[in-house]
């Protein structure tokens, strides 16, 4: 009877509601209590759940729209407050479709004084994480080592390499193997090319070049015995610095060998990238660190920093390249600013003597020396600090495994894997990865189609070797207004190139102007006493040439313009005066000007 009855209210029409006892046992539209009880986590949800702006059917205008109520005009009252509620509609529904989050990464925090974040274990922290976090905790037992690792831009591949020969890439969210090569011979470093699809291998004589099946495609001879390898993502350069002391850059799109800079240093096992600008860092075995760039044949910065070889080295993503990190066998850690190279930021002291750094996405700087890692965050790593203490600690996990021989950062993860000679393991490290990214420019979901028109575009907008440079600013800019273009008088736009010798040297500032005085008493005395340009050549050329020899003029004339010298001033004045008193006299023999008449005033006169 009730089915029927249901039937019945479905077919009638909405707006005639049937009556029906009071005592109806049949269920009221809408959520109810027994519904709620039932299923706990729809309830929750629904509470905090509401759908967007943009999908809303009607909504009310928003409170700073502007009103137009004083327009007397119906018509044009009603569009001009349709306009202002679009806008500020368009404002709120601009702010919640923001992509990149401002809000900083979560990092490990203490309800106490006394607790402190170094104390918490990796399995604590595995305990508290997410499921998909906890991953990133893994350990790999490999009998190859020591071993170095690389990822991939978007952090989601990962490569390794022993120093015995064994080479492996593979996906490790997923777990899928994609090559592994026991190459039997010695490897020193390996890095990804534009993606996980190529990756070269530094090995015993030559870099060698591999696909993502472990095939290889080839064998570049001009990087001899190199000893660490690079990749710029946006030049598609692979560089390489060796036993034979030589920078390469190799254009992995042509195959042409740019530049070889010959460091002059000997050895060298310490190389990065500045993320920010491309520059290559180099660490060498007297303690210096240098940087280059392909159009400079000689390093572009020379710094001493450590009193012995130099053993790691990188630079900060997260604040544009502007600090730097080394490590030397001194066992010293220093942070450099790379804006004025001032002098060293921090200064501390690593146990076990050369240290292995590395610097996070969001800031956070690894040191891994003896059988620990320690990791420590800004802003105390990046605050002056004169004495030589290390900074808070912010995480620390024991490797029994020694040596270690690298440590990585994954992108865009909580994730640091170290390299060590029992394998490679990771750690988690909260607060260390960049949570949002960029899919344009490295995206950790990307497909084997986004992936493709990702190369090629990157492909087309590859930018020039010629480009890298220590101020990245520079390219783009506006090039400031030529100071050498026109005469000194701006009486005219003749360019500089087509000025007369004098007036090109009285417009970058080295001409004698204490000559031209004399050169135009000369004149005016010789049209004078011979009439106005009646002089030949010869007399002219003789004339041009008369008092330049002089003793006092010749001083002047092999002292600097830029450099103040008080005999040089001294002179320079008393020929000033000389010049003065001849024009007075010529003009006293023309009568322009009488001659002064002595007075009883001028025994007061301050002598000249």
């Amino acid at each position: 009877m009730d089915a029927l009855i249901a039937k019945a209210d479905a077919i009638r029409p909405v707006n005639k509601k049937r009556k029906t006892d009071k005592h109806d046992a049949r269920p009221k539209p809408g959520p109810s209590k027994s519904s709620a009880d039932a299923d706990p986590t729809a309830a929750s949800v629904s509470q905090h759940t509401a759908l967007p702006r943009s999908l809303r059917p009607s909504s009310p205008p928003p409170e700073d729209a502007k009103k137009y109520s004083h327009i007397p005009n119906k018509k044009l009252r009603t569009h001009l407050t349709r306009q202002s509620t679009q806008n500020a509609r368009s404002k709120k529904l601009l702010k919640d479709a923001e992509l990149l989050l401002t809000e900083e990464a979560g990092l490990m925090e203490v309800e106490g004084e006394l607790e402190k974040t170094w104390r918490v274990g990796q399995d604590e922290i595995a305990t508290a994480a997410g499921q998909q976090a906890a991953q990133g905790r893994q350990e790999w037992k490999m009998d190859g080592g020591p071993y170095r690792t690389r990822y991939t831009r978007n952090g989601r591949h990962i490569a390794v390499v022993g120093k015995k020969g064994h080479v492996a890439t593979f996906d490790w969210q997923t777990g899928s193997l994609h090559a592994e090569l026991q190459l039997r011979e010695t490897c020193r470093d390996v890095t990804f090319l534009q993606d996980h699809s190529h990756f070269a291998v530094a090995q015993k004589k030559y870099v060698f070049i591999y696909d993502r099946d472990g095939v290889e495609l080839h064998k570049l001879k001009s990087h001899i015995e190199p000893t660490r390898l690079e990749f710029l993502p946006y030049h598609w350069l692979l560089v390489s610095v060796g036993n034979p002391g030589y920078l390469k850059y190799q254009d992995t799109s042509t195959g042409q060998l740019v530049v070889e800079h010959r460091t002059k240093l000997g050895a060298c096992h310490t190389m990065c990238q500045n993320p920010h600008n491309a520059v290559i860092h180099l660490g060498h075995q007297n303690g210096t660190v240098t940087l280059w760039t392909p159009n400079l044949p000689h390093p572009a910065v020379r710094l001493l920093a450590h009193l012995g070889p130099v053993f790691s080295v990188s630079v900060d993503p997260s604040t544009g390249g502007r600090y730097m990190a080394t490590s030397g066998q001194d066992g010293m850690v220093k942070v450099w600013d790379c804006r004025n190279w001032k002098g060293a930021v921090r200064t501390w002291q690593a146990r076990g003597g050369g240290a292995e750094v590395e610097w996070s996405q969001k800031g956070a700087l690894a040191v891994a020396t003896g059988g620990s890692v320690n990791v420590y965050t800004k802003p105390s790593i990046q605050t002056p600090f004169a004495a030589t203490v290390s900074p808070p600690l912010y995480l620390t996990h024991p490797v029994p495994h020694r040596p270690i021989t690298s440590v990585r950062f994954c992108p865009f993860q909580d994730v640091l894997a170290i390299g060590h000679s029992a394998g490679v393991s990771t750690i988690l490290v909260p607060g260390a990865g960049e949570p949002n990214f960029d899919s344009s420019e490295a995206d950790p979901f990307e497909n084997k189609k986004a992936r493709r028109e990702r190369e090629v575009k990157s492909l087309l907008d590859k930018i020039q070797p010629d480009a890298i440079t220590l101020d990245p600013s520079f390219i783009g800019s506006l090039a400031p207004p030529p100071k050498l273009s026109t005469a000194v008088d701006g009486g005219h736009d003749i360019p500089y190139a087509r000025l007369p010798r004098y007036e090109r040297l009285r417009v970058s500032g080295k001409a004698d102007e204490t000559e031209e005085g004399d050169a135009d008493a000369s004149g005016s005395d010789e049209e004078g006493e011979g009439g106005k340009g009646r002089l030949s050549k010869a007399e002219k050329e003789k004339k041009k040439m008369r008092g330049k020899n002089k003793s006092l003029k010749r001083y002047l004339r092999k002292q600097r313009k830029n450099v103040i010298d008080p005999r040089a001033l001294a002179v320079r004045k008393r020929l000033e005066k000389e010049k003065a008193e001849r024009r007075k006299a010529r003009a006293i023999a023309s009568g322009q000007e009488e001659p002064h008449k002595p007075s009883a005033l001028d025994r007061f006169k301050r002598p000249s």
